[in-house]
């Protein structure tokens, strides 16, 4: 098919005005060929069009078809099918016409080209929603100047420009007029009421190549000429290069190099500081072959000799250290309000219990890779990455490169889990392309993503309350962990706010093994902690656990506190509706009820879990989730994201576990870490609290108060309450008890 493009851009005053209106930089603009038709058929090869070097959010072909880029980067999440929906809503065009391409890292037109803190709807929505108004403006005015109307006389739906007589112009018609009038200042968006688009069910735009196995991950991406590299790392944290003999390794078959990297990443440390907790700072030796096979077997013949460069340290050590950080007094109070030290010494009565988690590898069913070309004019990358911005800014420091000549590509990602936010695998990727100048992918086995990973820190918590007169009067938590955990909002969560002697610290033991975010950061654990203490609390106090709940939250209400993050308003309706939709209190015989309510990412959230105990096994039966998470943008996608969340909160509180001895994981595959299998995933029940506010998250939100809910019911069922995870460590604690049974 020949075409010839037309464009609609903008001058740089006009640029940086149209960034003002939409919160970030955006570039809006479209290749248009011929009118758009109300029935234009989508056409068979869009790889036909010439969409080549395009960066902006919208392009529109002679056909009527509207292909709209997706800013940032997709991990599963669906954003890649939900944020253009949000354009094609205020543009006005059919879905039906719309492909969806994943955009490229440009940070010119893009902000916040970021996957993490659930944060990329809540982020992006106003901006997406200007981006895609604003065009529709833009198009209908240049319809108005041609009939020679005042454009409030035109509308535009589906692709299509009416105005009061009934005359008609495709969006194509009149993109030549569009280019040249003035962005306008305000647009008008629409109202919810009105809405076509969000809030009705889309499939994800790429399943069709999911199921069919057509490229979309970074595994799949190649060239020709491309080769592959695997790396020989340090076998536990705290170990360094001494020496290696490859002679074996170099004769083999379809070796092509073997080298030795690791100077450009220690420089890049010394650089940048942030740097120094996902990179090694030790030499590894790279073996590049032309399949991954023969990488991965050369690799296996390179005879290594490593020393000790630090500490090895082992889980052992760990938890004696953060009991100790716990019993002493080194923490940073992150939040004190009232004098808790007081009201502890008045209380009739104070609990206070201590839990503790391991360290979680994040598994992702892709492997970390990256592809790699380097010449004297393009750095060119291309791979499943959460944070492209800021590994093409490290990649451009460690080089030596101007940002200019980095082109990062992001894939589709076979999961990320905040893994991939760091992008150790970048740096390696683009260390050892600038060494052998040959397009090359590097390439992880799963032994390599366990064994030298970036890790959920190991956590203790201490919670203490106290409680006078039968009212909650001090509330005081205390973190403990491997490097660090906490951040400035956790404190401000629930029950901040509501309890008037309240205070959060936290303390931390530097470890040489890497840490980092793990899905749902800070809450992943802190959520089951809380949840199960307040159930103890309510037991104490000799009060209904739920009401217990809603009174603390009524003592929020009205609040002037700004630091306070969360809605009380907005808990209650999602703890009510999860009563109501759960059936609470009247499960069937057998099953035991654990609830929850939390807040984190933004949103909030009510679990209830029905537990069965069966062969002294916790058999966790179903899962009610209520959330409030504002406007609902694609309710198949979101539901989706609820059930995974809960079915990894669950598989993880019941199983995960990764210890260390001498520096090593204890497991370095799945047939020693345990994950929750297909036939123990429970039925997860979604209801969305209806309103018109803006969207929140929703990739993590639904995992954090999926343990607490479970320890609740397991304490409901056996009478015995759980301090730590996973949950079928305690194999003691799972049986219900003998007078039940004979009963």
């Amino acid at each position: 098919m020949a075409t010839q493009n037309s464009s609609l851009t903008f001058s740089r005053r006009a640029f940086m005005r149209t960034s003002s209106l939409a919160g970030g930089g955006m570039l809006i603009g479209f290749n248009l060929f011929t009118a758009c038709k109300p029935k234009a058929e989508p056409p068979v090869d869009l790889s036909q069009l010439n969409y080549n070097d395009f960066n902006a959010f919208i392009e529109i072909a002679d056909n009527g078809a509207v292909t709209i880029y997706s800013p940032n980067p997709e991990i599963g999440q669906g954003v890649k099918t939900s944020m253009p929906m949000i354009i094609a809503e205020e543009l006005d065009v059919s879905w039906d016409n719309v492909y969806v391409k994943q955009g490229k890292l440009d940070t010119e037109n893009y902000t916040r080209q970021v996957a993490g803190g659930s944060q990329s709807i809540r982020q992006g929505w106003d901006a997406l929603r200007q981006t895609g108004a604003t065009a529709k403006q833009m198009l209908i005015n240049a319809a108005a100047a041609r009939w020679g109307v005042d454009a409030s006389e035109c509308s535009a739906s589906e692709g299509v420009i009416s105005n009061s007589k009934g005359e008609t112009l495709g969006y194509g018609e009149v993109v030549k007029e569009a280019a040249g009038m003035e962005i306008p200042e305000d647009v008008s968006l629409k109202a919810t009421k009105d809405y076509k688009i969000i809030g009705t069910d889309r499939g994800n735009v790429d399943i069709d190549e999911i199921i069919t196995g057509k490229p979309l991950f970074g595994l799949d991406y190649k060239v020709d000429g491309m080769v592959y590299a695997c790396v020989v790392r340090p076998p536990a944290f705290g170990k360094k290069l001494v020496s290696y003999d490859d002679s074996k390794a170099k004769d083999m078959d379809g070796v092509i190099e073997i080298l030795k990297i690791g100077e450009k990443a220690r420089k890049l440390i010394e650089e940048e500081p942030g740097a120094g907790g996902i990179l090694s700072q030790s030499d590894k030796v790279v073996v590049i072959a032309k399949t991954t096979w023969q990488a991965m077997k050369a690799k296996e013949a390179i005879e290594a000799k490593w020393e000790d460069a630090s500490k090895l340290e082992s889980t052992e050590e760990h938890n004696d250290i953060l009991t100790g950080l716990l019993d002493g007094n080194k923490f940073e109070t992150l939040r004190s309000d009232g004098n808790v030290k007081k009201a502890f010494a008045e209380a009739d009565e104070v609990l206070e219990r201590t839990y503790d988690s391991p360290f979680l590898p994040h598994n992702c069913m892709e492997p970390m890779n990256f592809f790699a070309n380097i010449n004297e004019e393009k750095v060119h990358l291309v791979g499943p990455i959460q944070t492209p911005e800021w590994k093409a800014n490290m990649v451009s420091k460690m080089l030596g490169r101007d940002t200019s000549e980095i082109l990062l590509e992001m894939t589709r990602m076979g999961g990320g889990f905040g893994r991939r936010l760091y992008g150790d695998f970048v740096l390696e990727a683009a260390e050892i392309a600038d060494a052998i100048r040959k397009p090359v992918k590097v390439v992880y086995t799963r032994e390599d993503d366990m064994n030298d990973g970036i890790y959920r820190m190991a956590i203790k918590y201490r919670i203490k309350a106290g409680i006078k007169d039968g009212k909650v009067t001090a509330y005081h938590l205390k973190e403990a962990a491997v490097n660090s955990n906490m951040y400035g909002l956790i404190p401000n969560f629930f029950p901040a706010g509501a309890i008037e002697n309240y205070q959060v610290d936290a303390a931390n033991y530097k470890s040489n093994i890497t840490t980092g975010a793990w899905r749902a950061p800070y809450t992943n654990f802190l959520a089951f902690a809380e949840q199960s203490f307040f159930d103890e609390l309510a037991e104490l106090m000799d009060v209904d656990r739920v009401q217990l709940r809603l009174d603390l939250l009524q003592k929020v209400k009205g609040t002037t506190d700004e630091r306070i993050q969360y809605s009380p308003e907005r808990m209650e309706k999602v703890i009510h509706a999860a009563v109501e939709k759960s059936g609470w209190g009247n499960a069937p015989e057998g099953i035991y009820q654990g609830f929850v309510n939390y807040y984190c990412h933004n949103s909030h959230v009510a679990e209830v879990a029905d537990v069965a105990i069966e062969d002294n096994t916790a058999v966790v039966k179903k899962i009610t989730c209520v959330v409030d998470c504002g406007i609902v943008i694609n309710p198949l996608g979101a539901k989706n994201q609820c059930e995974g969340g809960v079915i990894d909160g669950v598989g993880h509180s019941m199983y995960g576990e990764l210890a260390f001895k001498d520096g090593v994981p204890t497991a370095s595959n799945f047939d020693r870490y345990r994950q929750i299998r297909m036939k123990e995933a429970p039925v997860v029940e979604v209801h969305f609290i209806e309103n018109e506010l803006s969207p929140t998250g929703l990739g993590e939100p639904t995992l954090p108060p999926a343990g607490g809910a479970i320890a609740n019911a397991i304490k409901a069922a056996t009478g015995n309450r759980l301090y730590s995870q996973p949950f079928n460590n305690n194999p003691e604690l799972l049986k219900v008890p003998e007078k039940e049974i004979l009963g």
